[in-house]
């Protein structure tokens, strides 16, 4: 697969919100109503772009246009407790993955990780982070293939939840 990372554009915005929306409606499909069900707005993605100096937003690219995203930034989600992370001086926080449904499991996921661990060390930053929902509805495992380690399980208004950690 002809596959590139680069770092997502104002331009990019519809097409991540629609990537994301997919990704959406595909978990609420396959395991019901949940916090994962919303439909993301192109004004919701532009947000995330605007902040230059806190954050990345990353898009991998085959031919057919945008197949994944994710965004890092110097923001802690409001979901994540610190207590459970090592403790860094320069921790970025990965939030907003999504992978083209239809082509899961063919390593666009890895791959982006993969970028994002070379943008997180020449931010430069000490750790990456992140939480996901606990159960089948989360990708956990997919973070532990990828390096990530399991630094606890939490809940946060009612919804469990792994938080895991690479550092680097």
């Amino acid at each position: 697969m002809n596959l590139s990372v680069t770092r997502a554009t104002e331009v990019d915005a519809p097409a991540i919100a629609l990537l994301r929306t997919s990704v959406a409606g595909r978990l609420t499909r396959q395991y019901g109503r949940g916090h994962w069900s919303h439909a993301v707005t192109e004004r919701g993605v532009l947000f995330g772009l605007k902040g230059i100096k806190t954050s990345r937003v990353l898009v991998a690219r085959n031919d057919s246009g945008i197949v994944g995203t994710l965004r890092l930034a110097t923001k802690k989600p409001w979901a994540i407790d610190v207590r459970y992370f090592a403790s860094v001086g320069r921790p970025l926080y990965l939030t907003d993955m999504a992978v083209e449904p239809g082509l899961q499991g063919q390593g666009i996921g890895r791959y982006l990780l993969e970028e994002a661990k070379a943008v997180a060390g020449a931010w430069p930053s000490d750790a990456i982070r992140l939480d996901a929902y606990e159960g089948a509805v989360g990708a956990g495992s997919f973070y532990a293939r990828c390096g990530f380690r399991e630094v606890g399980r939490a809940s946060y208004r009612g919804v469990p939840l792994v938080y895991y950690e690479l550092l680097l």
